[in-house]
C-alpha cells in the first residue's frame, strides 16, 4: 500500500529553521549565535540554487505528468515562498534581539548614519585607501543589457537623484568586493565600546565619492541579491575529457537561470519595478523582501573581538587511547578494529595512517575514493608523497560533488602529474563511498588494511562535522572493498557482496531484507527494533517499508538531522518516534541497528535514505563485526536518544518542539565529548604485532 510521504522541500526548511532556533537560543554563546545566521543563510542559499532550481525546470518543462512527492511542481512552489518569506521574517527578529544583546556586550554594529566626526575621518580614509580602487561600479542608462549578477555576491542598487535640480533619477549597480575586502571593519575602540561597521554601509557612506562627476547630490543604495541554478550542464563533445567537461560546466554556472531575487524590502516601489522589469524576472522567480543586510553567510566569519566568553569554549579532540604512543597503526589494524569518532577524536591520526603507508617499503598500494577534500589538503599530499615512494596509488575522485568541483579538479590534476592513477568514477553514477584499502607484502603474501568512513576525508569538515571511521584488517570487509575498487575498472562485470551492502547494486535490497526480518520476527511476537541514525530519510520505498514495520508491531526509533519525511503519526495510530538534534557540532554519523532475533546486527554508512543514494551513487555500508566497537556506537545512540536539551521532536506539523526539558538535562555532544576525553586516559591493553613488525624490519634491512 502506497503511504503519502512528507514533502522533502517543506521538510528540509524546518531543518533549516532548527538551524535558525540556534541562532535565537539565548543559552548558545551570543557569536555563535550570529554564525548560525549565517549557517543559516548559506544553507538557504544552496537550497534555492538547487532543490528550487529542480523545481523551476520542472515548471519549465510542462509536462503534465511532473509532481513532487505528489504534488504540482508550481503549488510546491508557492509553498517554499510561504514558507520563506515566514523565515525570513522570523530571522530578521532574531538579527534584531542579538543587535539588542551585542550592545549589552558593548558591541555595536552601526551603519553610516552613526558615525560620530572621529569614525567619519576612519571610514572615509580606510574607504580611499582599500575599499575604493577595488569597485566597479555600472551605470545602467548606458547599458541596454542588464548586467549578469553574479551567484554568490551581493550588490548595491543606488538611485541618484537631485535635491532642488529637476533631473530624471539614475540608476547604478556596485557589486560588494567580499572576496578582497572583510564585510566587517573594527572602529577604533572608544572606551570599553567596540563599534563595527559593515562594508555594505561604508560604502554607502561614500556614495558622494564614488558618482563625484555626476550632477546628484542624493545617494540611495538598497542590496539585492540574484541566487542562480547551480545545475551543470556540459554537451557530449567527445573530444573532451572529462575534466575538461566539467570545468566548461562551472563556467556555465555563472549564468544559470534565476532561482531567487532577494531585496532590501525598504527599496521604492518605482526602483524595484524598473529593476524587475530590466532583469527579466517574475513572481515565478521567487521574489523574496528582506532586511538591509543579505548575504548573512559572511556572518559565519563576524570578528570574536577577543571576546572567549561569547564564544563556545575550547573543545579539542581526544587522542584515540590506542595511539596514545607512537607506533605503528597498521599494527594496531591487524591486532583489532577499532573506529575514530571526529571531531572528538584527532583526525590527524587518519592523515598519519596514510604517511605511514606512504613510506612503509612494504607497502604496495593505497586506493581511496575522494568526494570532497580540504583546502591545502594533507589527505592529497600524504598521497602524493605515497606516489614519489613508488607506491601505486589510485585515487577515485569525484568532480560532480557540488560546489567543490573546481576544488577537485584542482586537485586532479596535481595527483595525475604526481603519477598518481586517477579515475573519475562510472558514468551515471556518483561515488560517495569513504574507503580507503592499503595493501602490504607481509611474509610473501598480500594483506590489506581497510577504513571505512560516514564523512570526507576533509579536515576543515573533521573540525565540526561528527562522523566516523572504521579501521579494520577483517577479511570479510576488505576483501570486499577491494572488489568495490574494481568496479571502478571493471564495471561491466557482475559483482556480489556477503557483507558490504553496496549501492546502486544490492543496499536497497539488503536493507529491505533486514527491515522484512524485523517484521517477520514482531509478527511472530518475538523482540523486533530498528534503530536509525541518519541524515535524511526521503526515499518512498524506505518510508513505506519503515511504516509498514511499525506497524507490525516494530520497535523503530529514528534520529534523523535534515530531511523527515514519513509521516511520525500516521493513520495507523501507532507513532514512529523521532528527533532531530542541532547543536555546536554538525550530526553527519550515518549507522543503524537492527534487532535480528536478538543477534544484533549494526552497519556504519555513508549513504542517508535517498533515492539518489540508494540508486544513483556507489555507496557503502560495512557491518561492524567487533562487539566492543558495537557497544561503543549502541552508547551513542543512546547518548543521543536521551538527549533534552538540543533534540527536537519531528512531527508532522513540522514545527520543531524542543524535546521536554527533565532533570538531569542531557546534551548529547558534551556527554559524547566528556566521555572521549575520559576515555583518552585509561589504560589500553595493546600487544605487538610480531609478525607485521618483523616484516617491516626485514623489509629495511634489504633495502
Amino acid at each position: 500500500m502506497a503511504r503519502k510521504i512528507f514533502n522533502r522541500e517543506i521538510s528540509w526548511l524546518a531543518f533549516n529553521h532548527r538551524v535558525l532556533q540556534e541562532a535565537a537560543d539565548p543559552n548558545v554563546p551570543l557569536l555563535e549565535r550570529i554564525r548560525f545566521l549565517g549557517i543559516f543563510s548559506n544553507n538557504l542559499d544552496e537550497f534555492f540554487k538547487v532543490r528550487v532550481a529542480t523545481i523551476k525546470r520542472m515548471i519549465d518543462i510542462q509536462e503534465k505528468n511532473q509532481t513532487v512527492e505528489g504534488e504540482r511542481p508550481r503549488k510546491v512552489l508557492a509553498q517554499i515562498q510561504k514558507k520563506v518569506i515566514e523565515l525570513q521574517s522570523e530571522f530578521e527578529s532574531t538579527f534584531r534581539q542579538i543587535l539588542k544583546e551585542l550592545e549589552k556586550e558593548n558591541i555595536y554594529l552601526i551603519n553610516e548614519k552613526g558615525l560620530n566626526e572621529e569614525q567619519a575621518r576612519y571610514v572615509r580614509t580606510y574607504f580611499e585607501d582599500k575599499v575604493l580602487p577595488a569597485l566597479s561600479p555600472v551605470m545602467l542608462f548606458n547599458v541596454t543589457e542588464f548586467p549578469a549578477l553574479r551567484d554568490k555576491s551581493i550588490y548595491l542598487a543606488v538611485r541618484l537623484s537631485h535635491s532642488g535640480k529637476k533631473l530624471p533619477p539614475e540608476y547604478a549597480l556596485i557589486e560588494l568586493p567580499t572576496a578582497v575586502i572583510s564585510r566587517f571593519l573594527v572602529l577604533p575602540k572608544e572606551q570599553d565600546r567596540t563599534y563595527i561597521i559593515l562594508l555594505d554601509d561604508v560604502i554607502r557612506f561614500c556614495l558622494g565619492d564614488v558618482f563625484a562627476i555626476f550632477p546628484y547630490d542624493t545617494f540611495e543604495a538598497y542590496t539585492i541579491k540574484l541566487t542562480r541554478d547551480a545545475e551543470l550542464d556540459y554537451d557530449n563533445d567527445l573530444s573532451q575529457s572529462f575534466l575538461e567537461k566539467i570545468a566548461q560546466g562551472l563556467s556555465n554556472r555563472k549564468s544559470g537561470q534565476p532561482v531567487r531575487f532577494v531585496y532590501d524590502a525598504s527599496m521604492p516601489p518605482e526602483m524595484f519595478n524598473y529593476l524587475i522589469q530590466r532583469m527579466g524576472l517574475d513572481v515565478d522567480d521567487n521574489l523574496i523582501p528582506g532586511g538591509r543586510y543579505h548575504n548573512f553567510k559572511d556572518f559565519m566569519n563576524f570578528p570574536d573581538l577577543g571576546k572567549t566568553h561569547l564564544l563556545y569554549p575550547p573543545a579539542p579532540p581526544a587522542e584515540h587511547p590506542l595511539m596514545r604512543t607512537p607506533g605503528s597503526i597498521l599494527e594496531i589494524m591487524k591486532q583489532q578494529d577499532f573506529l575514530l569518532h571526529c571531531p572528538y577524536q584527532k583526525f590527524p591520526h587518519f592523515i598519519n595512517l596514510l604517511r605511514e603507508a606512504a613510506i612503509d617499503p612494504d607497502v604496495t598500494s593505497i586506493k581511496i575514493t575522494l568526494y570532497r577534500v580540504g583546502q591545502n589538503s594533507k589527505v592529497i599530499q600524504a598521497l602524493l608523497n605515497a606516489a614519489r615512494n613508488g607506491k601505486d596509488v589510485t585515487a577515485i575522485l569525484e568532480l560532480q560533488a557540488r560546489f567543490d568541483e573546481k576544488n577537485n579538479i584542482y586537485y586532479a590534476r596535481k595527483l595525475e602529474e604526481a603519477g598518481v592513477n586517477v579515475i573519475f568514477g562510472i558514468k551515471g553514477l556518483k561515488v560517495h563511498a569513504k574507503l580507503v584499502l592499503i595493501t602490504r607484502r607481509e611474509n610473501r603474501q598480500n594483506v590489506q588494511y581497510a577504513c571505512v568512513g560516514t564523512g570526507n576525508f576533509h579536515e576543515g569538515n573533521a573540525a565540526v562535522y561528527t562522523d566516523l571511521l572504521l579501521f579494520t584488517s577483517d577479511k570479510r570487509i576488505t576483501s570486499e572493498v577491494e572488489r568495490v575498487f574494481s568496479i571502478f575498472n571493471e564495471p561491466y562485470l557482475n559483482y556480489t557482496f556477503r557483507y558490504l551492502l553496496v549501492s546502486p547494486l544490492s543496499m536497497r535490497q539488503r536493507i529491505v531484507r533486514l527491515i522484512d526480518n524485523e517484521i517477520k520476527n514482531a509478527r511472530a511476537r518475538k523482540e523486533a527494533y530498528i534503530d536509525i541514525k541518519i541524515n535524511h530519510l526521503v526515499d518512498r520505498g524506505m518510508v513505506n517499508k519503515l511504516m509498514q514495520a511499525q506497524e507490525a508491531g516494530v520497535k523503530i526509533r529514528l534520529i534523523v538531522r535534515g530531511i523527515c519525511s514519513i509521516y511520525t503519526g500516521h493513520e495507523s495510530g501507532k507513532p514512529i518516534d523521532a528527533i532531530s538534534i542541532v547543536d555546536k557540532y554538525l550530526e553527519h554519523a550515518r549507522f543503524f541497528f537492527f534487532c535480528n532475533g536478538g543477534e544484533e546486527l549494526c552497519y556504519l554508512s555513508s549513504a542517508d535514505w535517498m533515492t539518489r543514494n540508494l540508486d544513483h551513487r556507489i555507496e557503502v555500508a560495512s557491518p561492524v563485526f567487533s562487539p566492543e566497537l558495537k557497544e561503543q556506537l549502541r552508547k551513542i545512540f543512546e547518548i543521543q536518544w536521551s538527549d533534552n536539551v538540543k533534540a527536537r521532536i519531528i512531527n508532522d506539523l513540522q514545527n520543531n518542539p524542543y524535546r521536554p526539558h527533565t532533570h538531569p538535562p542531557v546534551r548529547a555532544q558534551i556527554v559524547i565529548y566528556d566521555l572521549y576525553q575520559q576515555l583518552q586516559n585509561i589504560p589500553v591493553d595493546r600487544k605487538p604485532a610480531p609478525s607485521l613488525e618483523k616484516a617491516t624490519i626485514s623489509r629495511l634491512s634489504r633495502a
